[in-house]
């Protein structure tokens, strides 16, 4: 673990230009790298009553798509900031922009991956983590910075902003803490707290700890095999020893990926209980 790891910096020169985007648009259905997905759990969320579909967002290098999902009546509804997993935005993270929609949020799903590759159409998930690899932090934070800005000005309320995220976007939402000075609140699912740093990503959850902004929950597993539960007990330790707001829900018996409902992973009892945590840890720190 980096103790001394520098701050990422979203506002070096940007390497890239329009013609280095590859995704221009979000692709229908899952992603090809989750079928056959698993029917019989999947949770499938209407539009009704709601304005939902894709979006561009403008950055600086030219525009990237989003799903959006608000309720159709009304205005300044707060944000929420919905971060991807591996697989992009694929129809799992719309579904879960419907969910938050219906509560009342103006959600948003950014596909982050968008210049490096489009993930959705690839079935080997070693291919798909050599298109992850190449993303930059600070790539991914100015986008989301860029996306609560088109939010504010579309519908969405700028003094209220929640975000949350699975798998690598659980990662993200710590880092993203630790970012922006506007985050309200942010709910980790099952983010990988450390990893091998490099140009592309210098610090780790880990490593911030002491500089994270807004308070963060999160929901991790148990069984995880590829977060071992030891160190999320170390990162426990470390926001405790920082007398930090955030807090670390462990759930025993749980896999990696235990919310992902199309997916043999799923678990409902800690992913419903996850869900209402998530609820009750925006509504304590203003984000509802």
């Amino acid at each position: 673990m980096n103790k001394k790891a520098a701050k990422i910096k979203t506002n070096a020169p940007n390497r890239f230009t329009r013609r280095h985007f590859i995704v221009g648009a979000l692709a229908a259905g899952f992603a090809a790298a989750v079928r056959p997905i698993a029917a019989q759990t999947v949770i499938h969320t209407d539009t009704a009553g709601l304005i939902a579909g894709e979006v561009k967002i403008p950055v600086a290098d030219g525009q990237i798509p989003a799903y959006r999902a608000m309720p159709a009546t009304g205005k300044n509804y707060p944000i929420v900031l919905v971060v991807h997993e591996i697989f992009g935005v694929h129809e799992y993270l719309r579904d879960v922009c419907r969910r938050f929609a219906k509560l009342g949020y103006h959600a948003v799903a950014t596909e982050l991956f968008a210049r490096q590759g489009d993930v959705s159409k690839i079935t080997n998930i070693d291919e798909i983590r050599n298109v992850v690899a190449q993303v930059p932090d600070a790539q991914v934070l100015a986008d989301l910075d860029a996306t609560f800005a088109w939010a504010s000005k579309n519908g969405g309320d700028g003094s209220k902003l929640g975000i949350t995220g699975f798998c690598w976007g659980g990662r993200i939402v710590w880092l993203y803490a630790a970012h922006s000075p506007r985050l309200t609140a942010g709910v980790a699912w099952y983010g990988r707290l450390t990893g091998v740093v490099d140009d592309l990503h210098p610090v780790h959850p880990l490593d911030l700890v002491k500089s994270i902004k807004a308070p963060v929950l999160g929901l991790y597993g148990a069984e995880d095999q590829g977060i071992p539960v030891e160190m999320v007990e170390m990162m426990q330790d470390e926001l405790k020893a920082a007398k930090h707001p955030s807090e670390i829900i462990i759930y025993p018996n749980a896999p990696h990926a235990f919310h992902s409902d199309y997916r043999a992973s799923y678990r409902q009892e800690p992913a419903q209980d996850g869900w209402k945590r998530l609820q009750a840890w925006f509504k304590k720190y203003g984000v509802a």
